[in-house]
């Protein structure tokens, strides 16, 4: 590869950076914080563009700038419309969705937004909530994440606000997902399928099959989420 080659390939690099930094000083930091899918394949399809303009020994620093400015042009039309018109923004960005409401898990939400139970018990611990139990309402967001109300018995006041002797805290093993039991977790808490049986069959439940989410937590029993 000659020098005038390396040159061609640093000012048309050097030139894609800038044009991409300042797309992004344009659009604002919402796009990087409050990334919706939409947004996330239109980052890829322009990095895709200037990834192909650089390496393109036909196109040079014109196509390039052309690319950036006409998808970001896009993107900036996209976002003055969401902004003007409200009744866009459902179809472009996505709603929030409920999927816990007044501690009852929305199944019907959980299958309009693609979500199963293992991918919401991962999103409420990433909130620090480790109990289903523990949640008054879940809303799932349309940048994928998840924001959670958690029910009164489990807000502040806290106990050394009230001077009540602190418990050590238990951690909940999921028994059963989606009909299914977990195995290595009746291990972990000591029980066995015929446990699990015989709890279930004291909730009118006749078997496992129907239940979506059971939860084992020491002190307070199995909590139980039938289809």
């Amino acid at each position: 590869m000659r020098f005038m080659d390396y040159t061609k390939i640093f000012v048309e690099t050097l030139v894609g950076f800038v044009a991409l930094f300042g797309l992004t000083k344009l659009l604002g930091k919402s796009q990087i914080t409050q990334i919706t899918a939409f947004d996330f394949i239109a980052a890829l399809v322009l990095g895709e563009l200037v990834g192909n303009a650089l390496y393109d020994d036909k196109a040079g620093i014109r196509e390039i700038l052309f690319a950036v400015a006409l998808w970001g042009g896009l993107l900036y039309t996209t976002e003055l419309i969401t902004q003007k018109f409200k009744k866009t923004r459902a179809f472009l960005e996505g709603r929030p969705a409920i999927v816990i409401n007044k501690g009852e898990i929305k199944k019907d939400v959980l299958k309009q937004v693609k979500l199963d139970m293992s991918q919401l018990l991962h999103l409420l611990r990433s909130k620090n909530v480790f109990s289903i139990r523990d949640v008054e309402f879940a809303v799932f967001e349309t940048d994928g994440t998840i924001s959670v109300l958690k029910n009164s018995r489990n807000q502040t006041p806290t106990r050394d606000d009230l001077h009540i002797t602190s418990q050590p805290a238990t951690l909940p093993y999921s028994i059963i997902l989606d009909g299914e039991i977990v195995r290595d977790n009746l291990k972990e808490v000591n029980l066995t399928e015929e446990d699990v049986k015989k709890k279930l069959e004291q909730q009118n439940i006749k078997d496992y099959k129907q239940v979506m989410f059971a939860e084992w937590k020491e002190g307070e029993g199995l909590y139980v989420e039938p289809y």
